[in-house]
């Protein structure tokens, strides 16, 4: 950063320090800032602190809100019977997208990793198992990663709900829409043949 005023360096940093921006992307948004029209970079700023003072965790599925509860736990036309638990926000935002999907959701932040030192307790689990204290919930969809990880608290979750009398179902997993069965895994596969349903 030596060739750089102190000001376009110090941007510079920042933007690199964001998942997935490398050197290179990071010096091309900075230069894309400082080009810019000045009232465009007020704009991301107060977009920026506007986001990080306002948005919080909706205190019934922990998804990112600005209201709490949430829009989705707020909305009285959701199926409050069935709650599909993800592992990250995000997860949220592709179910909804589907539109498909009309329970409500339960955002764990996460999933059980020991190499990286993440048991259930650094997640959301604990408030989970208070929300199907109640008798409304009649199923428990499963819909975190295929990752080791992810399988992992899966299973857990599983053995944790099934004592309490509801229904736990995995989503199925398989060959996406587009590939190539030549190019897919045998884990893939075989989820793909396991998930298989009658047309």
């Amino acid at each position: 950063m030596l060739y750089y005023a102190d000001a376009v360096a110090k941007l510079i940093e920042e933007f690199a320090k964001l998942p997935g921006i490398g050197p290179k992307t990071a010096q091309r948004l900075a230069f894309h800032i400082i080009r810019g029209r000045k009232e465009d970079a007020y704009q991301l700023a107060r977009a920026l602190v506007n986001a990080k003072e306002k948005v919080r965790y909706c205190s019934t599925c922990f998804n990112m809100t600005d209201i709490d509860p949430c829009h989705v736990c707020k909305n009285t036309n959701r199926d409050n019977s069935i709650i599909c638990v993800v592992e990250d926000p995000r997860d949220v935002v592709a179910l909804e997208r589907t539109k498909d999907f009309k329970g409500l959701y339960h955002v764990l932040h996460g999933a059980i990793s020991p190499m990286e030192g993440i048991g259930p307790d650094q997640l959301r689990v604990k408030e989970l198992l208070n929300r199907l204290q109640d008798d409304i919930v009649k199923e428990v969809i499963l819909a975190t990663n295929s990752s080791v990880e992810g399988e992992a608290t899966a299973m857990y979750l599983a053995k944790l709900i099934k004592p309490l009398g509801i229904r736990v179902t995995r989503i199925a997993q398989g060959i996406p829409v587009g590939g190539d069965i030549e190019y897919a895994d045998e884990v893939t596969l075989t989820r793909a043949f396991a998930g298989r349903v009658e047309i």
